[in-house]
């Protein structure tokens, strides 16, 4: 009875085909995946040829709504074993061809397409397909595993129906779900803490790898989730089917708001000869579903992030502003004043520094005087020269010197001075101290070398010593000039203009130069006395 019903269907077939051949056009050859070609209606338009699937590689799918008759043909390469090859043809699921050799007796050389590889062709049907779905199936027998399908879809593409949404969250035991199964055209979804993941349940058809999913944020109008995949087995229909399911992480919702699911064809609609179907058309082959999210935490984009963080700290830069523009406005009149304050001290520095020069002169001059009383021309002429010299120095008007450049004052002086009183002198310093890179203030210590000279070990002759030393103390710069003099008493006011001056340069100084003190510390004995000024802070 099946070996009659099955003569039966292939004869309606062949029928068919006679009346069907008559509109097909030959000349406009259609891929229509792996070794088969078709050609249809001379009058067909919106033909969707062979259309591939990244999770279906050896399946394609030809979409053809308006074509009613179609031809399908087999191209094998020279170096294929032809007669190893089998293939099955179904209409509506129903087989009229099963596992049927290739007759090759039917075998013809042509060049597919205008290629000029030669290849060996034969038509494997001619058939009348409005309203139907064709299906290929053809594999060799020596490898039966690799079966390339080919389906010719040929009857509107239904549109996915969404059957229901399911919540994944964390359990003591591992993991539950909570369903929900009323569903309309928008379904608002909580998801708390502990829900991690989000699954939409679609219903069943023999084309689900056809469908695509994608989710929409309505806000931003960008996509945040592509899918071309559909898992099978963890969901069952009531009548015992596997439903096909995506699993959808709960972190590609950033904020609450809503969201468009969109279910639609892997179809590009412009991608065809003589395409003119609109998408108006094109929209009743998509679903489109609204889902409002509420989540119980919010997560947000490096994009806003960077965004937030410039808005606080413009905020915060612009208050910073603010409060130290009225800073500045309340302290500008002290700003002032202390400017002008140590204005008024570098004037008063300088005044005193005048007086010095003055007082160092007279008493040089008074010295040449003294040699020239004792007839000491030699002497005397030594003098001038190295008063000469000297004077050069200090009316240069820095003031700042190097420390290389006041121990050359010294040692002018002191020569100079060695000439009327013959006393003995050393010049020290740390091994650690670069003289020439140190700079303090110019005459700083020659005031009271004078103050040493004269009034401590003049009458000594030669006896008479003084020690000035140059000393690195951490960060500190200390200078010492010690005599073996009588000594003088500190609280006495006759000690010299010059020391007067010095001590209220030093103070002058201290108002200037605040972050480095200068200290003055004097230690008369009847040995001598012993002078040291420390500069803090000044290394």
């Amino acid at each position: 009875m099946k070996k009659i019903i099955f003569i039966f269907l292939s004869f309606i077939v062949a029928v068919s085909t006679v009346n069907a051949q008559k509109g097909i056009n030959f000349n406009h050859i259609y891929a229509a995946g792996g070794k088969l070609l078709m050609c249809v209606d001379s009058s067909a338009k919106n033909v969707f040829y062979a259309i591939g699937f990244p999770n279906q590689p050896r399946t394609t799918l030809s979409y053809l709504p308006e074509v009613n008759n179609l031809s399908i043909s087999i191209n094998f390469r020279k170096n294929i074993n032809i007669r190893h090859y089998r293939y099955t043809i179904l209409i509506d699921s129903k087989p009229i061809v099963l596992n049927k050799p290739i007759d090759m007796t039917q075998l013809k050389d042509t060049h597919a397409g205008g290629d000029e590889e030669i290849f060996s062709s034969t038509t494997l049907g001619i058939f009348p397909v409005k309203g139907k779905i064709i299906t290929t199936l053809i594999y060799s027998i020596d490898k039966p595993q690799d079966i390339d399908k080919a389906v010719f879809y040929v009857k509107p593409i239904p549109r996915a129906k969404i059957l229901s949404f399911r919540k994944r969250f964390k359990t003591n035991q591992g993991v539950d779900y909570k369903w929900i199964t009323d569903i309309k055209d928008r379904t608002r979804i909580a998801l708390t803490e502990k829900e991690d993941e989000l699954t939409i349940v679609k219903d069943k058809s023999d084309i689900d790898y056809l469908y695509y999913t994608s989710i929409k944020d309505k806000k931003t109008n960008k996509i945040i989730f592509k899918s071309t995949t559909w898992d099978y087995g963890g969901i069952i229909s009531e009548d015992h089917e596997a439903l096909p399911s995506i699993n959808i992480d709960k972190n590609i919702f950033k904020k609450s708001g809503e969201y468009e699911i969109i279910i639609q064809p892997s179809i590009k609609w412009t991608n065809c000869l003589d395409c003119d179907i609109s998408p108006k058309e094109t929209e009743k082959y998509i679903t489109r579903h609204t889902l409002v999210i509420t989540l119980a935490e919010e997560s947000y984009t490096k994009k806003e992030l960077y965004s937030y963080a410039l808005m606080a700290a413009f905020v915060i830069g612009l208050n910073f502003l603010l409060i130290l523009h009225a800073i500045k406005k309340r302290n500008k009149k002290k700003v002032v004043e202390q400017e002008q304050q140590k204005n008024t001290a570098k004037l008063q520095l300088n005044s005193i520094r005048a007086q010095l020069n003055p007082h160092f002169l007279f008493n040089a001059l008074s010295g040449i005087q003294n040699l020239m009383n004792k007839n000491e021309i030699d002497n005397a002429n030594k003098y001038l020269s190295k008063f000469a010299r000297l004077t050069r120095n200090v009316l240069d008007d820095k003031e700042l010197i190097s420390l290389s450049q006041e121990k050359t004052l010294l040692d002018d002086y002191l020569q100079m001075e060695q000439l009327r009183f013959g006393f003995k002198y050393e010049i020290n310093r740390s091994e650690n101290l670069d003289l020439d890179n140190v700079e303090i203030p110019s005459m700083l210590l020659q005031p009271f070398v004078e103050n040493a000279v004269k009034h401590g070990i003049s009458k000594k002759a030669t006896n008479g010593k003084i020690v000035i030393t140059f000393t690195k103390q951490a960060n500190d710069l200390v200078l010492t000039i010690s005599d073996n003099g009588n000594g003088f008493d500190t609280e006495k006011k006759n000690n010299g203009l010059g020391l007067q001056l010095s001590a209220s340069r030093i103070a002058l100084l201290n108002s200037i130069y605040k972050e480095n003190r200068f200290t003055l510390a004097i230690q008369p004995s009847t040995n001598g006395t012993k002078i040291s000024l420390t500069l803090t802070d000044w290394l």
